[in-house]
């Protein structure tokens, strides 16, 4: 298993507080960032599905990503996400070409925050279940530092 890296600590840490922002602003706490291998942040997007179920932060982002970078450049960016990528992002993550993904919470820790919360319904299907079913590798890394990613989360769901 592959290990993070001091500069996944560090995109991880600014999609935390894009995702408190995110809650602060009065939308879903979830935030994604698309990072270039050299470290050039390629898009970030929070979660806007208020109006479009399907807006999730991941796929925001890598809708901006996929329209401003070529298919090679994706291939070595890391999609960094407060939560474990929804089987729609993960496939979203998996089509836009994005060859690593490193999230904080995982899918199992946000059901247990969000419950029956029908402004959450939650997919149990990891993301990588999702991505072992492709043809090609998709790295990722995660849960990890799952106490700080609930902190956006907690007290927002079951208003």
């Amino acid at each position: 298993m592959t290990t993070a890296t001091a500069q996944d600590h560090e995109f991880l840490t600014r999609v935390l507080a894009l995702a408190q922002r995110s809650r602060d602003e009065g939308h879903h706490p979830f935030a994604a960032m698309v990072v270039a291998a050299d470290g050039t942040v390629i898009a970030e997007a929070m979660n806007a599905s208020s109006s479009d179920r399907t807006a999730h932060a991941e796929m925001n982002a890598l809708r901006m990503a996929s329209q401003r970078h070529s298919p090679e450049q994706l291939a070595t960016a890391t999609l960094y996400a407060n939560a474990e990528p929804c089987a729609m992002c993960a496939g979203g993550t998996y089509w836009s070409g994005v060859g690593r993904v490193v999230y904080a919470m995982s899918e199992a820790s946000l059901l247990a925050l969000t419950g029956s919360d029908p402004e959450n319904p939650t997919l149990s299907l990891p993301c990588r279940e999702v991505f072992a079913r492709g043809q090609r590798p998709t790295e990722v890394i995660g849960p990890m530092r799952e106490d700080e990613a609930r902190l956006a989360h907690v007290g927002f769901w079951h208003k």
